[in-house]
């Protein structure tokens, strides 16, 4: 792989079903390969599927849906170097960059211009130990730091990392998500889902200033249908 090309999972035009963009149409680029493997992931396709693309041929499928929103996903992105050059680019053509990263990769080379939405693991996802929290002190308002709670003492994990670290005040938004509750997520080991209910009850109870998300696109479409 060359420093312009990326290897691509897949691109699709879909809605946000997170962050604080959630219910705004978007376009998804996801990069293959991660180096973690949390218990409820719902990607896993993309650890290895994809091809090798030149960034200029992935900026032109982008440009051609009508959406000056991007997110750029994985698998974890910043795993390929290029990525950056690709961010850069889409910044060049005037769209708003997210970037999904799971915090356990350096995200202070990113443009400042564009969003980093963190999912800071917590002990449910089994790669707590994985979490770069160097990345903490590089957080700025226009960033979101993400917790996807699989029970109690992941809520209270999280919790604290707030108190610790004082994340309500360095970035622009704390977003918490139960761990999406299915029948057809059960063969994923560890995941055993997240009532919604009991995760805004804890929330509410300790008057924790986050904003609580569901995988929209989940409640959308089928929960395993890709590509949206």
């Amino acid at each position: 792989m060359t420093a312009d090309t990326l290897r691509v999972c897949e691109i699709f035009f879909s809605i946000q079903g997170e962050s604080t963009h959630s219910g705004l149409p978007c376009v998804f680029v996801r990069l293959t390969g991660c180096h973690l493997r949390c218990a409820y992931c719902d990607t896993a396709y993309s650890f290895t599927e994809g091809e090798h693309r030149p960034i200029e041929d992935i900026l032109n499928e982008v440009c051609k849906h009508p959406c000056d929103l991007v997110e750029i996903t994985g698998g974890e992105p910043l795993l390929q170097p290029g990525v950056h050059s690709l961010m850069e680019q889409l910044l060049e053509a005037d769209k708003s960059v997210l970037i999904e990263t799971s915090g356990a990769c350096d995200i202070s080379p990113c443009d400042p211009r564009i969003i980093r939405i963190v999912d800071l693991k917590t002990p449910g996802s089994g790669e707590v130990e994985k979490n770069l929290l160097a990345n903490i002190s590089h957080l700025n308002k226009k960033d979101e730091v993400k917790f996807v709670i699989t029970d109690r003492g992941d809520y209270e994990w999280a919790r604290q990392m707030m108190e610790e670290h004082d994340l309500a005040r360095k970035c622009g938004c704390v977003l918490m998500s139960p761990v999406f509750e299915q029948a057809s997520n059960q063969h994923i080991a560890g995941c055993r889902g997240l009532p919604l209910e009991s995760l805004v009850s804890w929330i509410l109870e300790d008057g924790l200033p986050v904003r609580i998300q569901t995988q929209l696109h989940k409640l959308i479409w089928d929960p395993q249908t890709r590509g949206v």
